[in-house]
């Protein structure tokens, strides 16, 4: 009989959040493992710790010897490569390059074999062959939902409704969906539009607006809203120029403030939420901290969306990163609402110990069947991989402990593995096909 470790590890599983990149981008690209490797998360400890924007961008120009660049690198790797994000690095590194650490020794060979793997297939490889991931729920950022469906099922964002700030903003959204807009109610014609054309090949909503604003959307009047959209629409459609600090001169539209665009921000999010309604489709939101450096993490509070959560209890909410650093806030708003489900994505690196100790709270607080286990949330595959080993590490252990403790047997163990790493998700996102 399996183990609780060995089910764990054999378990073909969900994975909930990916930004990858498509595969001929990726493989028609250099194989640089600095160049993909500090594409994100990394680089933002590294410059947490020091390091200069200026010198980062040194380090990613791949026409400088790799050499050269890792002594640039490395007092800053040194300083920073204690987190979570840099031990998923040395996981992939090691596992699928066969390349024990990441140092000036080490350097030169990940490259080498990272180019000798860097062709057709690489994805299907690492997520399939070693990861063990049947599917993964993909976020392309851009809304390109043209994606290899053996691998990936696309959500959308639909920011180019919500954040209008110029004319030009407006016109690309009229020009996208072949639909005039003059009015509030056009506009909302225009979403319904790229809705209902792309119904067939997506399986959800994603709302990532807590790298822009506050995740608080006010339930405001089409009057408040449209006197936002008046106000864009009849502003000059000229645009005005002015220079840079590093002199470059640059031509832009005229534009409302974000601060100001929130009525009709709000009013839009609203109408999404309200489409996801209709059409039974989950909604993705980020909570919690935000990846780069100098965002405002008070934007991101999953309180701020109770009235959003409470208002429209027919549509699932998936709410991501565990809310880290809100986890307790995420677990009371998960106990309490039935439409609302906390997913523990990215979280596992961010702080492979507070993911533990969230699961440990998360399963004596929450229902099993409203936590999801992994999602990846990388660029880059071999960050997924590295994401996965150690989310699969971590799921093992506090159940071993919930086993040990008498909490759970070991077959409620195994079931509830299932439940968050697989089965939870496929009873959610329903649009998904495997």
């Amino acid at each position: 009989m399996e183990t609780l470790e060995q089910f764990v590890e054999n378990l073909w599983i969900i994975d909930t959040h990916e930004h990858l990149v498509p595969e001929n981008g990726r493989v028609n690209a250099k194989a640089d493992p600095l160049q993909t490797f500090l594409l994100q998360y990394a680089s933002s400890d590294l410059i947490s710790a020091g390091l200069k924007v200026e010198d980062y961008a040194v380090i990613m120009n791949s026409s400088t010897p790799i050499e050269e660049r890792w002594a640039a690198l490395e007092p800053f790797w040194e300083k920073a490569s204690n987190t979570g994000y840099f031990d998923a690095l040395r996981v992939a590194a090691k596992d699928l390059y066969g390349v024990d650490d990441i140092n000036a020794k080490t350097i030169k060979r990940l490259k080498e074999k990272m180019e000798e793997t860097n062709k057709i297939g690489l994805y299907k490889w690492v997520l399939k062959d070693k990861a063990k991931i049947k599917l993964s729920i993909l976020d392309p950022i851009n809304d390109n939902i043209e994606v290899d469906r053996s691998l990936f099922a696309p959500v959308v964002r639909l920011e180019d409704f919500i954040m209008l700030r110029s004319r030009e903003d407006v016109k690309m959204v009229s020009v996208a969906t072949q639909t005039p807009i003059h009015s509030l109610r056009d506009l909302e014609r225009a979403i319904e539009n790229r809705v209902a054309g792309i119904l067939d090949k997506i399986i959800g909503f994603k709302i990532a607006l807590a790298y822009k604003r506050s995740i608080y959307f006010d339930k405001v009047t089409s009057s408040e809203a449209e006197r936002v959209l008046n106000k864009i629409l009849g502003s000059k459609e000229t645009f005005h120029r002015y220079t840079r600090p590093d002199g470059a001169r640059v031509t832009v539209p005229d534009e409302i403030s974000i601060e100001e665009g929130k009525p009709l921000q709000d009013y839009m999010v609203h109408k999404m939420i309200q489409l996801a309604g209709k059409y039974s489709l989950p909604v993705q939101v980020h909570t919690g901290i935000q990846e780069g450096n100098l965002n405002n993490p008070s934007n991101s509070n999953p309180l701020l969306l109770a009235n959003l959560l409470m208002e429209y209890s027919e549509v699932r909410f998936d709410i991501f990163h565990g809310s880290y650093p809100y986890t307790k806030e995420i677990a009371t708003l998960c106990k309490n609402l039935p439409n609302v489900y906390v997913d523990l994505c990215w979280l596992h690196v961010i702080s492979p110990f507070s993911a533990r100790d969230v699961l440990r709270d998360l399963l004596d607080t929450v229902p099993a069947n409203k936590i999801f286990g992994f999602g990846g949330d990388y660029k880059f595959v071999e960050g997924t991989y590295g994401h996965s080993r150690i989310a699969r590490r971590n799921i093992i252990k506090v159940l071993e402990e919930k086993v040990q403790e008498g909490r759970f047997s070991e077959e409620r163990a195994k079931k509830i593995a299932s439940m968050i790493l697989h089965d939870n998700v496929v009873e959610v996102f329903k649009r998904m096909k495997m």
